[in-house]
């Protein structure tokens, strides 16, 4: 390890993990443990862990931590034993990049550094996610090579619903003649979950509670209306959009897939109604996109042209959906964009539109102003959508872009507060790593535009900035206008998600608690990562609202792990600082509609139309053990959800229960193609129960624990 490492950044992991050897993370005895197998001169391994597994506060108090001494010899291995001419890491994204370290640069103290050192490092990667890919060019070296999305599906409508949607539309025909198919309708709907997805205005407004026996007391009139309502609401489900399974490195759609890719990309608009020379254009564009789509099979060339020394092409990464044509052809070295002309005029334009309806729901919904909205800032989105969620603060702030001759924005400019139309309100912008990073010159902007608008002399109900401000100066608080909080300098992630994969954990107050140690670090002109837990608490104690844009198909609020661990996190910090509910807003940034949903609203969209949809679920598990790990990831952001936004809607799990565990022939299909996966599943669902998400019936539950227990003693079995 010396001979490798030299005798002082094996002395620092020593001094970390207080022996090489000893650790218990993939060792044995005296030797560390290198997972993987060699065919021919290719080595096919297995990234190792962290090291931080049901330990993950460690990394909060240990600012100086290093990778485990395992997983430290597995890349200097890599180099000196098995003597790689290249490195190829497949698939985004993986950990050494993120290895502690200086955030923008490497330096010779910088994990990454130290251990990739000067082997070639091929990257493959998601097309559609340039944020993320910027750490795996700037700190791991990285040449990356794109690979295309999966193809997208539409969610259509399934068992009950489709039922209902049936039921409704005989009912319509003559609601008179089939008036006996209320009482059927009405218990689809309950039995669904969907009255409260969509519920019925009138019997909240009379306080009746919807039920069968109830019905006859609303009015045909009133019923009627609410069918309409609830039928447009399915069409909604029914028209949405998801991943269909998973893409295959190097391999061109096929006709179907094509199909998909089409249909999601032009709409499902009817050509015959089109004028002839917008039909023609459009036959133009689509034959464009086709080819492009069909140029996948780069993806696997252009890897082994990488491998053989030679130049790979760059292309702007992005989403077919949002950014067009010009992200294609994939198997390209993608890059990100210019980040001192953010946000562009259209992202300022409809993130002013988004911000003005926040803005709107909150009038009506509370009927005054919110004082402070927090502002979910992530690099993911806003390379993407070129800053719509800095035209949402803007808006809210009452400011715009000023730019200088060259189009660079130099300045972010305060409005009067007439042309604002509104109180200015105040911020919390919760930085994520990457935007933290990558954006230092937004951020900088930002921090001066907090500055100016806490000195202006404007009254304090209509400048919610000053009126903090002004608030945290009688208490002696140092920098009152720090409004940017993010995870320590050079470091990544609130780690609520860590505890929830973990299990770590025992109240939803307590992930909240997580959040803010994790989120505590002021960033701006002055601040490079202080703690303000003075200005934090404050500002979590006057937020009204959370806002965020989602920016793809592929990442929704049900698909990964951050979500919950970072929106989630700190709407559980400032419900606890409150004692009260606090409401988080979602725009989906991939669609036309600038509409924000509510939290609770969009999750149950999305799991109707993805994990307990059978055409989602089919397309999974036909993939096999990474289509198993999916659906697993899944099934642990619904505990996320619960733990961290108090979402448990019964319905969900039992229907999770049905389609993954109960139903024989996927149950066999999933534990085959991945044990683990299967049992994380199970587990979940076990774990729901136990920690009151979920009232499972007793049978449900001998079942669920039998289940378990068999895919536990055949891991056991396997690994004897």
């Amino acid at each position: 390890m010396q001979k490798w490492l030299g005798y002082l950044q094996t002395t620092r992991v020593e001094k970390q993990w207080k022996s090489l050897t000893g650790s218990g993370i993939k060792t044995y005895g005296d030797n560390f443990q290198i997972g993987g197998i060699q065919l021919g001169n290719v080595w096919i391994g297995v990234q190792p862990p962290l090291g931080i597994q049901g330990d993950p506060m460690r990394l909060m108090f240990e600012r100086d931590l290093t990778p485990h001494p395992q997983y430290a010899a597995y890349y200097k291995w890599l180099q000196n034993e098995f003597a790689a001419d290249a490195l190829v890491h497949f698939g985004m994204h993986g950990t050494v990049e993120w290895l502690p370290g200086s955030p923008l640069g490497n330096t010779g103290y910088s994990w990454s550094d130290i251990l990739l050192a000067d082997l070639p490092n091929l990257y493959i990667y998601a097309a559609n996610n340039p944020s993320e890919s910027i750490l795996a060019k700037r700190r791991g070296y990285g040449v990356l090579i794109s690979h295309n999305v999966p193809p997208y599906g539409r969610a259509g409508l399934y068992k009950e619903l489709m039922a209902l949607r049936d039921l409704i539309s005989e009912y319509r025909e003559d609601p008179q003649k089939n008036y006996l198919l209320k009482e059927a309708i009405c218990k689809k709907i309950i039995d669904a979950g969907l009255d409260v997805d969509c519920p019925f205005a009138e019997a909240k407004k009379l306080g009746i509670e919807f039920t069968v026996e109830n019905i006859g007391m609303f009015s045909d009139r009133a019923f009627n209306d609410y069918l309409v309502k609830l039928y447009e609401y399915l069409q909604v489900l029914e028209n949405r959009l998801f991943s269909s399974g998973l893409h295959i490195l190097g391999e061109a759609p096929n006709d179907e897939e094509m199909r998909c890719y089409l249909d999601a990309y032009f709409g499902k608009e009817e050509e015959e109604n089109q004028p002839q020379r917008r039909g023609e254009r459009r036959e133009r564009e689509e034959e464009e996109v086709r080819s492009l789509l069909g140029q996948s099979t780069d993806e696997l060339s252009n890897l082994l042209r990488g491998l053989n020394g030679e130049y790979i092409l760059p292309a702007p990464g992005g989403d077919l959906l949002r950014d067009g044509a010009g992200v294609l052809p994939t198997g390209r070295n993608i890059h990100a964009l210019d980040p001192y002309r953010m946000p562009s005029p259209a992202a300022y334009e409809r993130g002013r539109e988004v911000g003005r309806k926040i803005i709107q729901q909150h009038l009506q919904e509370n009927g005054s102003y919110p004082e402070t909205v927090a502002v979910m800032l992530w690099g993911l989105d806003a390379i993407k959508t070129k800053g719509e969620s800095l035209g949402i603060l803007l808006e809210l702030v009452g400011a715009e872009p000023l730019k200088e001759a060259t189009g660079r924005i130099v300045r972010y400019q305060l409005k009067p507060l007439a042309e604002v139309g509104h109180p200015r309100i105040d911020i919390l912008g919760n930085l994520s790593g990457i935007f933290r990073d990558s954006f230092v010159n937004i951020i900088e902007l930002l921090d001066d535009l907090f500055q100016r608008a806490a000195e202006l002399d404007e009254p304090l109900d209509q400048n919610f900035i000053r009126k903090h401000a002004l608030e945290l100066k009688q208490k002696g608080v140092e920098n009152i206008c720090a409004r940017l909080f993010s995870n320590p300098a050079g470091d990544f992630g609130s780690l609520v998600n860590d505890q929830v994969i973990d299990g770590n954990w025992e109240s939803g107050e307590e992930l909240g608690n997580t959040w803010k140690s994790r989120n505590v670090f002021s960033y701006g002109r002055k601040d490079k990562g202080e703690a303000r837990p003075e200005v934090l608490n404050q500002l979590l104690g006057s937020t009204s609202r959370i806002v965020q844009e989602i920016d793809s198909v592929e990442y929704g609020l049900t698909d990964i792990q951050e979500y919950y661990g970072n929106t989630g996190g700190l709407k559980k910090a400032a419900e606890k600082s409150q004692g009260k509910k606090v409401k988080a807003s979602f725009v989906e940034s991939f669609s036309q509609d600038t509409t924000p949903r509510d939290l609770d609203d969009l999750l149950r969209m999305e799991y109707r139309t993805k994990l307990l949809n059978p055409k989602w679920a089919e397309a999974m598990v036909n993939q096999g053990s990474g289509g198993a790990f999916e659906v697993s990831q899944r099934m642990t952001a619904l505990i996320g959800w619960g733990g961290t936004a108090d979402f448990t809607d019964e319905w969900v799990y039992n229907q999770a229960a049905d389609t993954y565990a109960l139903d024989a022939e996927m149950a066999e299909k999933l534990r085959k193609a991945n044990p683990e996966a299967f049992k994380n599943i199970v587990g979940r669902m076990l774990e729901a129960h136990g920690r009151g998400f979920w009232d499972a019936t007793d049978d449900k539950l001998q079942k669920l624990r039998q289940l378990y227990e068999l895919t536990d003693e055949e891991l056991e079995g396997v690994t004897k």
